[in-house]
């Protein structure tokens, strides 16, 4: 008998220490998930360790301006999925400029279930617009120089739709300030763009504008690709202007390296609407900080998705287009001095700073 009680007080004893487990682990298991909702509920995705996202970038062309852009876009999601606990798995492609490859990587991302998709330059923005209407995937977009003017949004404000990003938009004036600062008895200004590109299209109604109210000539010439660039360059020549203005214009942006030494011998002094003008061979490049642009961009792909911040109510963001980048090689070639002519240009900038000709930057 007595056996008989002493095994049932030990059974009774293991049940309840059982069942005393049991109801701590639940307890731990609740309050983890507790703890979990609340952190989903803030918006803090990073709380789910090891989260992969994948975002989808697409590059218009090659160039200095839009690859310092797409740098700077991977680097600093790096850094952010390092803080957040998060993965950036980035596919990356460049359509060089070809339609009809820009729409198949368009294609590829959707196929992949991208999470987000990235377009640099105004023409990727827009076909990203286009593309994700009905499966709505969210658009992040950098260096859209206009983005009401264009339709990619509705207002900088309340982009509206599934897209937002960062704009490049130039002040023209600001640039037309600086060439009459540099020369303020010049009498002819060339005008170097090309039509297709949407960028341009304000910017050089503005420097029209501007030149006109002034009674100042200017001469347009145009081009869609290196060589039609390079043959602008030699009309302009030709034509006995003193200067030439270009927007941030990524065609220009790519022939700017064929281009640069021909105008330096003529005398002509090449203002454009970014730092990797200078950096290619021209006089001077005027604008944003790109590498700034592509970690803000970065900033925007991570708060829409680790916080939910919808596209649609999201601001475009704008940058100070106060930096004016000189080319010291340039300068020495047309007999200038660096430390007059910032000097100079000080009351119309908010920085001048120089640079010399390479490929790319470092």
């Amino acid at each position: 008998m007595k056996r008989k009680i002493m095994a049932l007080l030990t059974a009774l004893t293991m049940t309840l220490s059982l069942t005393a487990c049991a109801a701590a682990a639940g307890s731990d298991a609740a309050g983890s998930a507790a703890e979990a909702g609340t952190a989903q509920e803030a918006g803090d995705v990073s709380a789910s360790t090891g989260t992969t996202f994948k975002v989808g970038i697409c590059n218009y062309v090659d160039d200095a301006s839009l690859n310092q852009i797409v740098d700077n876009i991977e680097s600093r999601l790096e850094e952010i999925g390092t803080q957040r606990g998060v993965n950036f798995k980035i596919e990356y492609d460049n359509c060089n400029a070809d339609s009809n490859v820009l729409s198949q990587i368009i294609a590829n991302f959707i196929a992949d279930e991208v999470d987000l998709m990235v377009g640099v330059a105004t023409p990727v923005a827009m076909s990203m617009q286009g593309a994700t209407e009905d499966n709505r995937i969210p658009v992040v977009f950098a260096a859209v120089s206009d983005p009401v003017g264009t339709g990619v949004v509705e207002s900088m404000e309340a982009p509206g739709a599934n897209i937002t990003g960062t704009s490049d938009q130039l002040d023209t004036e600001a640039i037309m300030n600086l060439i009459l600062a540099q020369n303020s008895n010049i009498s002819k200004v060339g005008l170097l763009y090309d039509v297709g590109q949407d960028a341009s299209t304000a910017a050089i109604a503005q420097a029209k504008e501007f030149l006109e109210s002034r009674g100042i000539e200017y001469v347009e010439h145009t081009g869609t690709s290196v060589d039609e660039i390079s043959l602008a360059a030699d009309a302009f020549i030709s034509d006995g202007v003193e200067a030439i203005f270009t927007p941030s214009d990524n065609t220009v942006m790519t022939a700017e390296l064929t281009i640069y030494e021909k105008l330096a011998d003529a005398g002509i002094l090449h203002y454009a609407g970014a730092d990797s003008f200078a950096l290619n061979g021209a006089f001077l490049g005027y604008g944003v900080d790109y590498a700034n642009l592509g970690a803000e961009t970065a900033e925007m792909v991570a708060e829409i998705l680790l916080e939910g911040k919808d596209p649609a109510s999201t601001s475009v963001r704008t940058f100070d287009n106060g930096t004016a980048t000189i080319n010291t090689d340039i300068c020495g070639k047309l007999g200038l001095s660096f430390n007059e002519l910032s000097e100079t240009f000080a009351p119309y900038c908010t920085k001048v700073e120089s640079i010399t000709t390479a490929e790319s930057f470092e």
